[in-house]
């Protein structure tokens, strides 16, 4: 009997070991750091508890890609002291079709972070405004540069050879590093965020450890959902093409066609090169490879292009070099996360059609320098993430106008059926025409130079008014009233629900924010 006692005892202990084992196993796991990763990196434990690798290789910043957020952040922060570990999955000059146009309230921004020498010798071309295009009718639209130093303007250029121009500039600081590798996963312990799981260029798998890791690593990010609530629209598709020695109408001009579908751009990239973005509503694209993307530009596409450049346009096309992209909105709704921060185009997207990317990332990179710049200590995690709550509240009203104008206005550019939308269309064109403050109070939206929510809203009513009234006079007829009554409900069916989607009391109350005056950690 005694024997079954004996058994009985050594049976339930065995199972107690085997239920609190796994216990810990999905403790560790929902942590975030595996098991057998957790007890292959060898850390230690510094007196402030403080994370570190054996090989005292640690940083206090590690920035997850090498952009143009990434790259910019890390000379930021490399320039203030910080010890700064970029990992980016590939070195190699970027061969893009966006993010090459840089607006003026970005090359300030710029300016500001010691990085206006990234676009010289690259053959970037300087940009004063745009010139908008409609059914035969065209009007100039130019940055008010009136105030500013003679060098200000908007920069184009070849995105590759903008953002190894600041890769270099980074990695030409004593305390950044800069490593080419894939970041698999983030390592949490406790629902704090220590560093970085990766892959490096020869395929050994490593651990990195910081006390807050920054992710940039763009449109395409795999690690985001962790760290916001990715609420990703894909409104359209660029076809992009090279068009070779080619002769805009308005020279350092931005090129807007208001075609049918949807709108073209054209825009120098180098002394010899414009760039051609033709807008493809939808996720669907005509295929390259059988021939009826070519079908396409030429029949649909190039007829609805000035005639200065039909020849150009035509030669791109029949060279075959066209290149596609889908173009992304999401906006920023971050879970604050101990010890981790999204940025650039992995944290906050809008349609690229005003090309105000960049002026957003660079503008929060100044944002977040200026808010951790006091701060000597990274490794108050818990009270550092409450600090930097104040980072979301201080980018609103900038990022905000910006994205807010490029999705709406992307909605009014686009062609469709219906007439309230196209009275709106045309309205938007004539009042641009109309000169003064009613051309450049929406361009110094559009460069990043007023960047003013109350502005931009004032500017889309006034637009939807002005259609209005050209509706209503002479002789306001019944039609005419029920097709104006539906264009300021379809214009505020446009702007209020990306205005919702930004946040209406950060956008355009950000002083009610109580995060808005969060002090530094007293450390």
């Amino acid at each position: 009997m005694a024997d079954w006692y004996l058994w009985a005892w050594i049976l339930c202990s065995t199972m107690t070991l085997v239920v609190l084992r796994c216990s810990v196993l999905k403790r560790r796991k929902g942590n975030g750091i595996s098991p057998t990763r957790g007890e292959s990196v060898k850390r230690v434990l510094a007196g402030n508890g403080e994370c570190r690798s054996a090989d005292g290789s640690d940083a206090d910043v590690i920035i997850v890609g090498a952009g143009v957020a990434g790259s910019a952040l890390a000379h930021t922060l490399g320039k203030d002291g910080r010890r700064v570990h970029v990992i980016e999955r590939d070195l190699t000059e970027p061969d893009r079709i966006v993010g090459e146009l840089l607006q003026p309230g970005g090359y300030l921004k710029l300016i500001e972070l010691g990085l206006e020498d990234c676009v010289e010798e690259i053959d970037a071309q300087k940009v004063f405004g745009y010139a908008l295009f409609k059914d035969g009718k065209h009007t100039r639209l130019s940055y008010p540069l009136e105030n500013f130093h003679s060098d200000v303007s908007g920069r184009s250029f070849h995105n590759g050879r903008f953002i190894q121009r600041m890769r270099e500039k980074a990695a030409s600081l004593p305390s950044v590093r800069l490593e080419q590798g894939t970041v698999t996963s983030l390592l949490e312990e406790k629902g704090t965020v220590r560093g970085v799981q990766y892959k490096t260029k020869d395929g050994r798998e490593l651990t990195a450890f910081a006390p807050l890791t920054i992710v940039c690593d763009g449109c395409f990010s795999n690690l985001r959902r962790s760290l916001c609530n990715p609420k990703v629209e894909v409104p359209s598709c660029f076809v992009g093409l090279v068009l070779e020695n080619c002769h805009l109408p308005y020279s350092n001009h931005g090129h807007v066609i208001l075609a049918d579908p949807s709108p073209i751009l054209f825009y120098p990239i180098s002394s010899t090169e414009v760039r051609c973005l033709v807008d493809i509503p939808g996720q669907k694209v005509p295929s390259i490879a059988n021939g009826e993307m070519t079908n396409y530009l030429k029949t649909i596409v190039a007829h609805q292009v000035p005639p200065d450049i039909y020849d150009s346009f035509v030669a791109a096309v029949d060279k075959g070099n066209i290149r596609t992209m889908p173009n992304r909105s999401m906006p920023a709704s971050p879970y604050p996360t101990p010890g981790a921060l999204l940025m650039g185009d992995a944290f906050n997207m809008r349609h690229p059609l005003t090309g105000g990317g960049m002026t957003v990332a660079l503008s929060d990179i100044v944002v977040l320098r200026d808010l951790l710049r006091p701060l000597r200590d990274l490794n108050d995690a818990l009270n550092l993430c409450k600090y930097l709550e104040s980072f979301y509240t201080l980018r609103k009203p900038v990022a905000s106008t910006i994205n807010t104008l490029a999705d709406a206005l992307y909605k009014v550019f686009s062609a469709s059926p219906d007439q309230a939308r196209k009275e709106m269309r045309q309205a938007c064109f004539d009042y641009l025409s109309l000169g003064g403050v009613f051309s450049t109070g929406p361009i110094s939206l559009l460069s990043g130079l007023n960047p003013r929510p109350m502005s931009l809203v004032m500017h889309f009513f006034a637009v939807a008014t002005y259609g209005i009234g050209r509706l209503l006079v002479p002789f306001p007829s019944p039609k005419r009233i029920w097709i104006g009554a539906r264009l300021i409900t379809g214009a505020s069916g446009i702007i209020f629900p990306i205005i919702k989607s930004e946040g209406v009391r950060q956008m355009f109350f950000p002083a009610t924010v109580p995060a808005y005056y969060r002090a530094p950690p007293l450390k």
